[in-house]
């Protein structure tokens, strides 16, 4: 067994006009991770010779936090836990409590980076398999951020690299926190650029990261502990598939549909 690394979850507590206020690890990750896609997105876009003006680049980086984060918490609130926040529907809104899902974040920004795109006359395709690396770097670093903060770990195990988390029943378990940062974070970002590198067919690299992801998702999903929430708890799921399971596998079907057709579509065009 390894020991959890004891790393307090806040950088920095203090008091301003006497109201408590901090900043946390995971926090500065999800800004960290902005930070970095708004530095590299224009590198890879000149590797394709794709060519926006400032405003467009700005808006564009814009209406994806934009996405992250509202479809981040509409997908927690609508896909893990709409029973308790129909009780409780104030509560959406208080995303300091926690509760962020990557699939409503995942359809969060691709509609709003696709109507930026569209109202700008833009190519979806053409913007979009630049950005995936960047969005596996945010991944892992979001995965790194869980791992501090000491949730969303893994279920009860005997392997030598379990570890106690400080706000578990006490019983060794998997680090599935760094299994997410390796897999959807390092590997998934190299796979996405080298696919975006290497292939010509536009879009591509989308639903290269889109299926990969899955894969690993739905991988992960058989170590990780389910989510405390009703769904489970009322018996309205089914036996070990958990929400994050199936939506990851539908991810899978639609990038097998996606890259069928980009290589249907390439070909046709290349026989004429």
């Amino acid at each position: 067994m390894i020991a959890f690394p004891q790393i307090s979850p806040d950088i920095v507590k203090f008091s301003l006009f006497g109201f408590p206020l901090q900043i946390r690890w995971y926090g500065f990750f999800y800004v960290l991770s902005f930070v970095i896609g708004y530095i590299l997105y224009r590198p890879n876009l000149k590797y394709r010779k794709v060519l926006l003006t400032k405003e467009q680049y700005e808006g564009l980086i814009f209406a994806v936090m934009l996405g992250v984060i509202l479809g981040g918490r509409l997908g927690y609130v609508v896909f893990y836990n709409l029973l308790y926040y129909l009780k409780h529907p104030l509560e959406i809104f208080a995303i300091w409590t926690g509760g962020m899902s990557f699939h409503g974040g995942a359809l969060g920004v691709i509609i709003a980076g696709a109507l930026f795109l569209k109202r700008n006359k833009l190519n979806f395709w053409k913007l979009s398999d630049p950005a995936m690396p960047l969005v596996a770097i945010g991944l892992g670093l979001g995965r790194l951020g869980n791992f501090i903060n000491g949730e969303l770990y893994g279920r009860a195990t005997t392997v030598s690299w379990a570890m106690i988390f400080p706000d578990s029943d006490g019983q060794p378990r998997h680090p599935t926190q760094l299994y997410e940062f390796f897999l959807e974070g390092v590997v998934l970002a190299i796979i996405s650029q080298v696919v975006y590198r290497k292939t010509k067919i536009e879009g591509m690299g989308f639903w290269a990261f889109i299926g990969s992801y899955g894969v690993f998702r739905v991988f992960v999903e058989f170590f990780r502990e389910p989510d405390n929430i009703d769904l489970y708890r009322n018996g309205l799921w089914l036996g070990f598939i958990t929400v994050g399971m199936l939506l990851s596998f539908l991810m899978v079907v639609a990038a097998a549909a996606g890259i069928y057709y980009l290589y249907k579509k390439d070909k046709s065009g290349n026989s004429e």
